[in-house]
């Protein structure tokens, strides 16, 4: 008997109905696939935030300037976001990066000092990163996500923050899977029918520019340091072992990067919640993936993926704790 049936024997044994507890046996499955263990635990949850401005920010593609997201940043390192408030909740431990903030933190212990640069480049002037910047923040994803599995964690999850980045989302599922630009924009952050069009014409203008072909390269023209930085958290934690909880539409936009690169990370992934940005059910639905929520959110910060974790603890919990129809002598079904 492989593992995979001595995992499913476990759970069809437990006093239930064969498969009533639903998405719930599936993520037992896949944790313990992940662990490689009939009795997987989830240690030292992990939420790690990633902060960067975008160039094309300036062609009036968001509602909110790029200040916003400084603003944003300190409101995280206050404690009053939402992403905080969740965090606290479920006693998930929260980390703030500056990926490329075009502001300066130094004096600011509480954030984690990464920074590319003072924000991506204008898309429709240049590439958003030089090769080596987009390879700098891969890494630096990966060495933060280290720091982590070397602490204990083996489950994490990763939030952002950036204005623009919904242009870039967009822009990178143009790419990587051929779907129309008209297709892959959404609101972002409350984008009304005559801005979503001009947003729409900016980045048909930027996708018609530059036409890179390799995984990298795409992230490298398209993308924004806080995604090229989660791209590389995601392809550590796989490395690792660890379960990723996969956030919304700008999250989701880095696993697709990371997806081209090594598809097997997609073994790994748990998709906790399909965003109310309407191109984010055809990038769940182009990886082939089912998220466990759907609550009209639209916020960022990883918020979904930290409100999916009491359903994914739920799961390992009854996995390991619930009887079998043998220890509580409950007849099971003909």
């Amino acid at each position: 008997m492989n593992l995979i049936q001595k995992i499913q024997k476990k759970i069809d044994q437990k006093t239930k109905p064969l498969g009533a507890l639903g998405k719930l046996e599936e993520i037992a499955l896949k944790i313990s696939l992940i662990q490689n263990s009939l009795n997987p635990e989830l240690k030292r949850p992990v939420h790690l935030v990633f902060a960067g401005d975008h160039g094309l920010a300036d062609e009036g593609v968001s509602l909110y300037p790029k200040e916003v997201t400084a603003q944003m940043v300190f409101n995280f390192l206050n404690g009053g976001a939402a992403i905080n408030v969740f965090c606290r909740q479920h006693n998930i431990d929260l980390k703030v990066v500056d990926a490329g903030v075009d502001y300066d933190f130094e004096n600011n212990p509480e954030i984690i000092h990464r920074k590319i640069a003072h924000g991506t480049r204008n898309i429709l002037k240049a590439p958003a990163m030089t090769i080596e910047q987009c390879h700098q923040a891969m890494k630096t994803g990966k060495e933060l996500v280290q720091n982590e599995y070397l602490k204990g964690t083996n489950i994490i999850s990763f939030g952002e923050m950036g204005i623009g980045n919904t242009s870039s989302a967009s822009l990178l599922l143009h790419k990587y899977a051929n779907i129309p630009i008209e297709d892959c924009v959404g609101a972002g952050t409350g984008l009304d029918n005559e801005q979503i069009n001009k947003k729409i014409a900016v980045l048909k203008k930027a996708a018609e520019k530059y036409h890179p072909v390799l995984a990298e390269e795409i992230l490298t023209y398209f993308g924004g340091f806080e995604i090229a930085m989660m791209t590389g958290a995601i392809l550590e934690a796989k490395e690792n072992a660890m379960t990723i909880i996969v956030d919304g539409f700008i999250a989701t936009s880095a696993l697709l990067a990371a997806y081209k690169i090594k598809p097997e990370v997609l073994d790994n992934c748990i998709f906790s919640h399909q965003s109310n940005e309407k191109a984010h059910k055809l990038m769940l639905e182009y990886l082939g993936a089912d998220a466990l929520l759907n609550l009209n959110l639209r916020l960022g910060e990883g918020t979904g993926a930290v409100l999916a974790y009491p359903i994914i603890e739920s799961a390992i919990l009854f996995l390991n704790e619930m009887a079998s129809f043998d220890d509580a002598g409950v007849s099971k079904s003909k």
